[in-house]
């Protein structure tokens, strides 16, 4: 059985590490390049940095952050906000991520992924999935929509079939955030979790609620994800990548714990 992944999400703004809940009230938390260094130190998988802004002033900021980083830390790394072309791909492999991480781009212009994939491989290609739920209807039968632009603007778009139509792209992986639950630390949205792996055949990482290794562990069984992101618990000090990689392993998942 593969090993399940615990992987810290740092969000940066202006080449500085922030948080916030649901998508909003964000605050200047450090330095996500000392930052993903202890977090590699304690045994992370990999780790996911955005960039919350992402404007074209400070393009220029965040890839040097992204070289500081591949010069300090020996694991995977993704790296999104802003990308919108293969050539913005190609600069953020170049300063040193292992993939990129497309999310609004990829809504509006859908062929990126397909670009991105023939360019660099699947496995360098990660879509971003921002999910709000939603009434039913016909637009949206599964009752969760896609929303765009840090979750400000609702596409409209039904999030299984979004999930489907990426895999058909060649998106290696999909990172699945639910907004409802993103910062809140009371668990991840399982039923949206589940939905969406059962969905599609490569590998899904939940986003959005850890509050506890507990639901770490929930999310790579019962919702049958690959991985589990988490920021606030590791942010704020309440646990450590150390911890919650024990703890899940003592509930029965399958991690890597060699540190």
């Amino acid at each position: 059985m593969l090993s399940k992944r615990v992987i810290p999400c740092l969000d940066v703004r202006d080449g500085r590490l922030t948080k916030g809940v649901k998508f909003a009230g964000n605050e200047d938390i450090g330095d996500p390049v000392e930052t993903a260094r202890r977090y590699y130190e304690e045994g992370a998988d990999e780790i996911v940095f955005y960039d919350i802004t992402a404007s074209h002033e400070a393009r220029g900021i965040f890839l040097d952050v992204v070289a500081r980083v591949a010069a300090q830390i020996f694991i995977p790394f993704s790296v999104g906000g802003g990308i919108n072309t293969v050539e913005d791909m190609r600069a953020v492999l170049l300063a040193g991520a292992e993939k990129v991480s497309v999310n609004s781009g990829a809504v509006k212009n859908p062929e990126i992924i397909r670009a991105g994939a023939a360019a660099f491989g699947s496995q360098a290609i990660v879509v971003g999935m921002d999910v709000q739920r939603a009434p039913v209807s016909e637009q949206i039968p599964s009752g969760y929509e896609i929303v765009i632009h840090g979750g400000r603007k609702p596409m409209g778009m039904d999030a299984l079939a979004w999930a489907r139509r990426c895999e058909a792209l060649g998106a290696g992986e999909l990172c699945v955030n639910s907004i409802d639950a993103d910062g809140t630390r009371d668990g991840y949205e399982l039923r949206l979790t589940r939905a969406v792996c059962d969905a599609v055949s490569i590998p899904v990482i939940a986003s959005g609620g850890a509050g506890n290794p507990d639901h770490m562990y929930e999310a790579v069984s019962a919702g049958g994800a690959s991985a589990a992101l988490i920021a606030s618990i590791v942010h704020y000090g309440q646990y450590t990548i150390r911890q919650c990689k024990e703890r899940m392993a003592a509930l029965g998942a399958p991690v890597r714990l060699h540190w």
